[in-house]
């Protein structure tokens, strides 16, 4: 009788220095965080800080075990982001950005869903900066 077996190689790869390299980057996965993501993580960031709209500040940046979040802020008003795990939804960091409008930097469940792509961070951003969070909610 015959079993198959299947065998890991290992071999070594240059991680990405620029986020748009990280497109189709296929991520490390383990129990703690791999060196990959910790770069990615850094590169977003700095991403995310040079794309924010006229007179925004980053207010909070959350990386956790392969997805990150955060809180953007305009005077008193609160924008919520993140991305999907990037080890399961390959390229969702760059097209499938959560953000909703949000009371403060607590609020993580705020106002309704909406998705942009890194292409259209700033504008859909600055578009929900401009909506009341209770105006949100109601409809």
């Amino acid at each position: 009788m015959k079993i198959s077996r299947q065998r890991i190689i290992t071999y070594e790869e240059e991680i990405p220095g620029t986020l748009s390299k990280f497109k189709d980057w296929e991520f490390s996965s383990s129990s703690t965080t791999g060196e990959d993501f910790e770069v990615f993580v850094k590169l977003f960031k700095k991403y995310i800080r040079g794309h924010l709209p006229a007179g925004a500040k980053l207010h909070k940046f959350n990386p956790n075990h392969y997805y990150l979040s955060g809180f953007i802020s305009k005077g008193d008003k609160f924008i919520y982001f993140s991305i999907p795990d990037a080890r399961y939804f390959p390229g969702g960091w760059q097209d499938n950005i959560l953000i909703r409008t949000a009371k403060s930097e607590q609020d993580y469940t705020g106002g309704s869903n909406n998705y942009t792509s890194l292409e259209d961070f700033t504008g859909d951003v600055e578009r929900l900066l401009g909506k009341e969070v209770k105006d949100e909610i109601q409809s």
